[in-house]
């Protein structure tokens, strides 16, 4: 078996991080090294990491100094690039538990150019679905029933040690040159928020193959750090549920990456039902806007390369300065006034004043419908006037991130 680096920020996560590092030890080979990073915590997560370290030789340690949260976009990378001594690494959430014997099954499929996902096992805390385990055996560590698990886990081995399919999500491992190679994650995203479907595009791109082992599994506790900081809970019936409504940070943070996806790759996220990435084409589209005020030109940025609008005076300096920082592209490239139209690959003109939801999915869809249409040429869609100059697509280009 070949030691592996598992990759483990966390920011004031102490009791999840504590069981998740107490199951790797118990659990898995201790060949295995484990790099943590601590994110400007204020739960004595640091102090913890250093007493750790110095019992555990195998364990790498990190700090995030402040006053602000990196993330662990930015702290995955660092782990990875600085302190990962192992040829495979994985990324690893802090809220996971690892079930005996998940290392020889990653082991199994662990190859260059092949990721690996660990399949989780959670709480009825979120929508089923197929390509994860739904099964109760806690909601928080001290009340989580290791006992029941490790059976279920070992029985639930024996049962698919054959079952394998191609989606992907954390848990996940790769060879360190192989994430290196394409630049690890995207820095667009910082602290957090659609880097893993970014990266995991990428790695599709790239022609990783992705592998999903069944018969290696984790317990995820599910969103415990910035999304749901409170926990959950269980009513006297036995349902379990979050404490609170997702945090404002985690809301508005999601928000921007939302953004920024789209900025990247022109759609949404997008995946099969066992989570493997469907990646439509990537154009260059330029939309032409009359009437475009500031909410419309807040709407639609994201969802083209540049946009031309007759906006009133003074909007487009005030939107540059009012979005820029939650952005690494740079708006004055993609933000013109309607005067300086210039010939991108695919333009798309309309009148702000008539577009409605139904006339805006017709946006959300534009990469299906012009791989669909296929010719170059005008066409009239809706309230859309599209002139297809060139239907060069830009999606491999986004591969390797160099930021």
């Amino acid at each position: 078996m070949k030691p592996i680096s598992f990759i483990q920020p966390s920011r004031s996560n102490l009791k999840y991080l504590k069981w998740s590092y107490n199951s790797i030890r118990k659990n898995l080979d201790p060949m295995h090294e484990i790099c943590m990073a601590d994110d400007f915590s204020n739960d004595g997560t640091w102090e913890w990491m250093q007493d750790i370290a110095k019992k555990d030789k195998n364990v790498k340690i990190h700090r995030n100094e402040g006053p602000k949260r990196l993330g662990h976009t930015i702290l995955y990378d660092t782990l990875v690039n600085d302190y990962a001594t192992n040829e495979i690494v994985m990324i690893y959430h802090a809220d996971m538990y690892a079930a005996p014997g998940m290392d020889e099954e990653i082991n199994v499929h662990i190859a260059p150019g092949v990721v690996v996902s660990a399949t989780r096992i959670e709480p009825p805390l979120h929508p089923d679905g197929p390509e994860k385990i739904i099964e109760d055996f806690g909601i928080e560590p001290e009340e989580f029933d290791e006992d029941r698990f490790i059976r279920f886990a070992n029985k639930n081995r024996n049962k698919n040690a054959y079952k394998g399919t191609e989606g992907i999500f954390a848990p996940w491992a790769i060879y360190k040159s192989d994430f290196q190679s394409i630049g690890g994650h995207d820095p667009l995203y910082a602290p957090q928020s659609k880097e893993d479907s970014d990266i995991f595009n990428r790695f599709v791109l790239a022609g990783y193959q992705l592998k999903q082992t069944w018969a290696g599994t984790v317990y995820h506790m599910t969103c415990r750090g910035s999304r749901f900081a409170d926990g959950a809970k269980r009513n006297p019936t036995g349902e379990v549920f979050m404490k609170n409504r997702e945090t404002d940070e985690w809301l508005q943070q999601n928000n921007r990456s939302t953004r920024n996806f789209i900025r990247k790759w022109g759609h949404f996220v997008k995946h099969d039902a066992l989570m493997k990435p469907i990646i439509p084409s990537k154009y260059d589209i330029g939309f032409v806007v009359s009437n475009c005020v500031y909410e419309l030109l807040y709407e639609l940025e994201p969802w083209c390369s540049t946009i031309y609008g007759d906006y009133p005076k003074d909007m487009l300096p005030m939107y540059i300065r009012g979005e820029q920082d939650n952005t690494l592209f740079d708006l004055g490239d993609r933000v013109k006034d309607y005067h300086d139209v210039k010939n991108s690959d695919i333009l798309v003109e309309f009148d702000g004043r008539e577009l409605t939801p139904e006339q805006f999915n017709y946006i959300a869809q534009l990469p299906e419908i012009l791989n669909d249409s296929g010719e170059l040429g005008e066409l009239e869609l809706g309230i859309f006037k599209i002139t297809i100059n060139k239907l060069k697509t830009y999606e491999k280009e986004l591969i390797k991130c160099e930021r």
